[in-house]
Order: C-alpha cells, then sequence, then structure tokens
C-alpha cells in the first residue's frame, strides 16, 4: 500500500484529498504546515509527496528543496493555485516532479499520481555515465561536463537534459517531452516546454561553438552535433 504525505494548510481540501485517497487504497498523513510536512518527511518513509506551495511556516518551495537535500528520488506533486509559467518553473527548479493548478479534477491527480509511483518503482540501475560528442551526463554525481566544463543545472533541466540524450539525435515533439519528462500534458497554447529548451540551450551551448540543442520548426526539438543538421 503505497504512503503519500499530503502537505495542505486548507483543512477543507486535505480531508478532501486523505478521504479520496484512502478510498483508493493509499495510506495518507496529513501535514498543515510546511514546517511539520519537513519533520514528518525525514523521520517518516513515505512512496510520495504532495505539497501546496503557499503553507504556514516553511513554503512549499522550501519544503521540497529540504526534501530533495534528505530524499532525492522521492516524488513529489505540487497542488496549489499559482498557476503563471514563472510559478510552475519555480516549483520545478526547486525539485517537484508534476505539478497540477487548483481548481483540479482528482482523477487528474490519481494519474499522476500512479504515473509518478509506477516510474519509481520500475526504476532500474543505469550506468553510471551518459555520453553524447563531448558532452556527459554523472548518474552518481549528478553532474554534467561539456569538454571536462562542470555545468550547473536544476532538476528538472537535468531530468530533461537526461532524456534528450537518452534519444540523441531524434527529434522530440513538445507532448512527448510533456509526457515523459513532467508525466503530464500542458495546454497547446503554453510555452513552458521552450522556456525549460532556451534555459538548457543557454547553459549547454552557450559558450561553445559546436551547438548540440536544436529547434525544428513545427516538429519540436533536438539533440544532435551542429555541423551533422
Amino acid at each position: 500500500m503505497p504512503k503519500i504525505l499530503i502537505v495542505e494548510d486548507d483543512t477543507r481540501v486535505a480531508e478532501l484529498l486523505k478521504r479520496g485517497l484512502d478510498e483508493e487504497g493509499f495510506d495518507t498523513q496529513l501535514a498543515y504546515d510546511g514546517e511539520m510536512g519537513k519533520k514528518l518527511s525525514l523521520y517518516n518513509t513515505y512512496d510520495l509527496v504532495i505539497t501546496d506551495i503557499i503553507l504556514p511556516k516553511i513554503s512549499g518551495i522550501d519544503l521540497c528543496l529540504s526534501i530533495r537535500k534528505s530524499n532525492p528520488g522521492l516524488p513529489i506533486i505540487m497542488l496549489t493555485a499559482l498557476g503563471t509559467t514563472d510559478d510552475k518553473v519555480d516549483g520545478f527548479d526547486a525539485g517537484a516532479d508534476d505539478y497540477l493548478v487548483k481548481p483540479f479534477d482528482f482523477r487528474e491527480l490519481l494519474v499522476r499520481i500512479r504515473a509518478l509511483l509506477k516510474r519509481s518503482n520500475s526504476a532500474t540501475n543505469y550506468t553510471d555515465k551518459l555520453t553524447y560528442q563531448d558532452l556527459e551526463l554523472n548518474y552518481n554525481t549528478k553532474t554534467i561536463r561539456r569538454v571536462g566544463k562542470e555545468i550547473s543545472l536544476t532538476p528538472k533541466e537535468f531530468k530533461l537534459l537526461e532524456y534528450m540524450m537518452q534519444h540523441a539525435e531524434r527529434v522530440l515533439s513538445r507532448t512527448e517531452i510533456a509526457e515523459k519528462v513532467w508525466n503530464t500534458h500542458f495546454d497547446t497554447g503554453t510555452n513552458f516546454i521552450d522556456v525549460y529548451i532556451n534555459y538548457l540551450r543557454k547553459k549547454i551551448d552557450k559558450d561553445f561553438d559546436n551547438k548540440l540543442i536544436h529547434t525544428k520548426s513545427g516538429m519540436g526539438f533536438i539533440l544532435k552535433l551542429e555541423s551533422d543538421t
């Protein structure tokens, strides 16, 4: 029975979530502020955390950052009324695996929970490194290097680059990236994926002559050596 920590200061929403998830067979525990959520996450074992961003004592962003330090692989869903692109970027940069805006459909939340749990449970042992051309991703140290130069990435940028390296020289659509990296669908009008691609491009390609990250108009994005495009 998967164990889920719900960190939500709105008691009505918290109780509805707990009741709904309990009925679906999950073992849930509630925390009504960020500080209690942090303590529970440190001293108990959970399979997944659902947290709001605006919380008493410690924000959901700070809670997420704290969890990532102590338990990097624990799936985290941010469930919040804050729905701008900047809000989502802040959440993913803090280490959230998924982001759902209130008001939400409980069935959609269930789908996202099950997808994250499935991915977490089916995780296999990876090789120590991924390499493409002069780019290297190290799983043990969670570092990125290009021509030996270390490049600092946020957790979500790391996951995006990982997926692109796993599928190098293949065009990846925005829909595929949203599904495989964020485990969700984004509205077609959003530029969220483009924002993260631009972040990566600035960090991976800016200081190097050979560009690796390219946009294919109307199709998506590809990791490929510039001279081969």
